[in-house]
């Protein structure tokens, strides 16, 4: 076993893997910019109080953060999340509103690793800071089910649901929170603990002894403003009009305290109940305001990389890219020509790999074989001599133009161009 590894819910990502990452943002990017969102990168590390303010009662502040003293004495944290980054952002910089971003990146918390679920992990999501507005909701939720789409996914089912305003959740927060005082012999040991952190988290327990008391709970319906019940009505009516089909459950809270009004879930329908959640997002409030800004309202998603690709796994689609290169050059008068020849495709836009230590020519075609190259470029003493290269289609499925010939190097690009 070697002396060091990743440490616990780390790992590599290696190719052809990581092309498939690189792809799923490209996919992510292409669809937010077409609806007029820009990239923000905001830093790894951010001063822990930026996190602190998404819920002293969450999770991700209480137990999951990497957080740690630096060098010159500031608490700063790895971030567990985005939404908060961006929003210090936004306080920080002062962009023109409505401001519509979109990122990428890895996030950290010390949970439990799991299947999907990692300590180091990775996400994509979208921002809109400056506009209060039941069809951007709407916006949103169609540009994280188009994203699935793009994917080739046909298994996801979209949750949706209202908190209300702050006040209509304070009222439903007391009726909860009575509700299950009332019975909090039958409550789960774990959600009588999450019940003085946070009552709407105990909605969330998947644990069978808890089935029958979240079932019977007030739903948070019959405690919406008017206000409230005409802005979800709004976002409604805007799925309708996309066709975009959900499911309305009234038991969805989102895991951290800043939310308000409209919250949703992308659930994968291939993967186990308990761990099927894609992605989730809603709109929030007073997050913006905490970091020092002006109230400010906003609405997003983040949507977990590695739950998604496992759903596109289970349906078959999204797979790694092959690594193929166009061209593997095999070169037997010392490897000078070859380096000279990749150099020259490479700069011509022609994916191209070559062999290295001088090998022989049955050994670099191997090589080549196993490159998944399309055609091999042979360069030995005679070519060298004549200004020729001969051109080997390794795969004529993919060549179709017969044996092998020879071209003159100063055609050799052209020639390339039209065989591949």
């Amino acid at each position: 076993m070697p002396e060091f590894q990743t440490s616990p819910g780390m790992r590599d990502i290696l190719p052809p893997e990581s092309a498939r990452w690189r792809r799923f943002v490209e996919v992510f990017a292409q669809v937010c910019e077409s609806a007029g969102y820009g990239q923000v990168i905001p830093p790894l590390l951010e001063d822990l109080g930026v996190f602190q303010r998404i819920g002293d009662a969450t999770d991700v502040v209480s137990k999951e953060m990497y957080d740690f003293e630096d060098k010159g004495g500031r608490h700063v944290a790895l971030r567990p999340e985005l939404t908060a980054s961006v929003c210090r952002a936004f306080v920080q910089h002062k962009p023109v509103v409505p401001w519509k971003v979109w990122y990428a990146g890895s996030m950290f918390r010390y949970e439990k690793p799991q299947r999907g679920r990692y300590r180091q992990f990775d996400q994509v999501g979208i921002e809109v800071l400056g506009a209060d507005d039941p069809y951007l909701d709407v916006e949103v939720i169609a540009l994280g089910w188009e994203f699935y789409k793009a994917l080739g996914l046909q298994q996801v089912n979209l949750l949706v649901n209202s908190l209300g305003e702050p006040d209509d959740r304070a009222r439903y927060v007391a009726a909860l929170t009575a509700h299950f005082e009332a019975h909090l012999d039958a409550l789960s040991p774990e959600s009588r603990v999450t019940l003085q952190k946070n009552p709407l988290r105990v909605l969330d327990s998947k644990r069978e002894q808890d089935a029958p008391l979240v079932a019977a709970a007030p739903h948070i319906a019959d405690f919406y403003s008017p206000e409230s019940a005409a802005h979800f009505d709004g976002v409604q009516a805007g799925l309708r009009a996309l066709g975009i089909s959900f499911t309305i459950d009234a038991k969805l809270v989102r895991g951290l305290d800043y939310y308000r009004r409209t919250t949703f879930e992308y659930q994968g329908g291939t993967l186990d109940s308990a761990q099927n959640a894609l992605g989730g997002g809603g709109r929030y409030d007073g997050l913006v305001e905490s970091l020092g800004g002006q109230p400010t309202p906003g609405v997003g998603f983040a949507l977990g990389l590695d739950r998604t690709l496992l759903a596109c796994e289970d349906e078959g689609v999204f797979g790694a890219p092959p690594q193929a290169v166009d061209v593997f050059v095999v070169d037997t008068t010392g490897g000078l020509e070859a380096l000279r020849l990749t150099a020259e495709l490479r700069a011509a836009g022609i994916r191209a790999d070559r062999a290295y230590e001088n090998r022989s020519m049955k050994s670099q075609m191997k090589v080549a074989d196993r490159s998944g190259a399309a055609v091999a470029l042979i360069v030995g003493t005679n070519e060298l001599e004549e200004g020729t290269v001969v051109v080997r289609p390794l795969r004529q499925h993919d060549t179709d133009r017969g044996a092998q010939t020879a071209v003159a190097r100063t055609d050799l690009i052209p020639h390339l161009r039209n065989l591949l």
